[in-house]
């Protein structure tokens, strides 16, 4: 695998009233995280990108990281830090962030 773990960002958008990640800042995390990922000198073990839909809407923005599969929701540019420290570096995931289907 060439990264270590990889993060996926919802930026769908959809049609009102359906409430979707894009609309709710989306790309504003993903900059966030490949901001982060690219200060720490970690964008070559841990990649961040947009995504489709994941389909969580009622709880967008979500993001998910792989290889766990651990989805987050609610996310918001604020939280990326918290993210990327605890979950991406340290290895454990934010709890209070995390969807649990």
């Amino acid at each position: 695998m060439k990264y270590k773990k990889h993060v996926f960002v919802c930026t769908n958008d959809k049609v009102a009233p359906k409430k979707c990640c894009g609309s709710e800042r989306g790309m504003e995390i993903v900059n966030a995280f490949k901001e982060s990922l690219t200060e720490k000198g970690l964008q070559r073990e841990i990649r961040a990108q947009k995504a489709g839909c994941l389909d969580t809407c009622a709880f967008g923005p979500s993001v998910v990281v792989y290889p766990e599969g651990i989805f987050y929701g609610k996310v918001t540019p604020e939280d990326v830090e918290e993210i990327v420290q605890e979950h991406l570096i340290n290895d454990r995931p934010v709890e209070r962030l995390k969807l649990e289907f």
